[in-house]
C-alpha cells in the first residue's frame, strides 16, 4: 500500500500493513479495523483514537501513543507495548499473551475481563483502570502504580505486586491466593470478600480494608 494513504484519520480497514516500518508514522484517528499490523514496526508513532477493533498485531512494536485508541478483540500477542501510552484505551477482550507491557501508561484504560496471565506489567501506570474479572495469575506488577484501579473479582493468583501502589484500590471479590505484596501500599484498599489466602503482605504500608 503507498504510504502516501497513510494519513490521520484514513480508512485503513481490513488493510494488510503486516511486516512494513512504520515507525513514526501519524495515524491518529484512522479507522483500521480488521487490519493487519502483525510484525511492523511503528514505535514512535501515534494512533490515538484510532479505531483498531479485531487488528492483528502479533509481534508488532507498539512502542507508541495509542491513547484513547479501541483495541477490543485486537490480537497484540508477543506485542511489544514497552513505555506505550495507552492512556483511556479500550482493551476489552484484546488477546495479550505473552506481550511485554512494562513502563506502559494505561491509566483509565479498559481492561475488563482480559487475559494477562503472566504478562510483564512492572512499573506500569494503571491509576484508576478497570482491571475487574482480568486474569492476572502470575502477572508481574511490581512497582505499579494501582491507585483507584477498579479489581473487583479479579485472579491475581501467584502475582507479584511487591512494592506496588494500591492506595485506594477495589479488590472487592479478587483472588491473591500466595500473590506477594511486599512493601506495597495498601492504603484505603478495599478488600471485601477477597481471597488472601497465603498472601505475604507482611510490609506493607497499610493493612487495607477486608470487610
Amino acid at each position: 500500500m503507498s504510504t502516501a494513504k497513510l494519513l490521520p484519520g484514513a480508512d485503513l480497514e481490513d488493510a494488510d500493513l503486516a511486516q512494513q516500518n512504520l515507525q513514526g508514522i501519524n495515524l491518529a484517528g484512522a479507522k483500521l479495523t480488521g487490519a493487519d499490523l502483525s510484525r511492523s514496526i511503528l514505535s514512535g508513532a501515534s494512533l490515538e483514537g484510532a479505531n483498531l477493533i479485531g487488528c492483528q498485531l502479533v509481534r508488532a512494536d507498539l512502542r507508541a501513543s495509542l491513547m484513547g485508541a479501541n483495541l477490543m478483540q485486537a490480537d497484540l500477542t508477543e506485542a511489544d507495548l514497552r513505555g506505550a501510552n495507552l492512556r483511556g484505551a479500550n482493551l476489552m477482550r484484546s488477546r495479550l499473551h505473552r506481550a511485554t507491557l512494562s513502563g506502559a501508561f494505561l491509566s483509565g484504560a479498559n481492561l475488563m475481563g482480559v487475559n494477562l496471565q503472566g504478562v510483564d506489567l512492572r512499573g506500569t501506570d494503571l491509576r484508576g483502570a478497570n482491571l475487574s474479572n482480568a486474569n492476572l495469575q502470575g502477572a508481574n506488577l511490581s512497582q505499579a502504580d494501582l491507585q483507584g484501579a477498579l479489581l473487583a473479582e479479579a485472579n491475581l493468583e501467584e502475582a507479584d505486586l511487591q512494592g506496588a501502589n494500591l492506595a485506594g484500590a477495589n479488590f472487592s471479590g479478587a483472588n491473591l491466593l500466595c500473590a506477594e505484596l511486599d512493601n506495597a501500599n495498601l492504603e484505603g484498599a478495599n478488600f471485601a470478600g477477597a481471597c488472601l489466602v497465603g498472601t505475604v503482605k507482611e510490609s506493607g504500608k497499610a493493612s487495607g480494608r477486608s470487610s
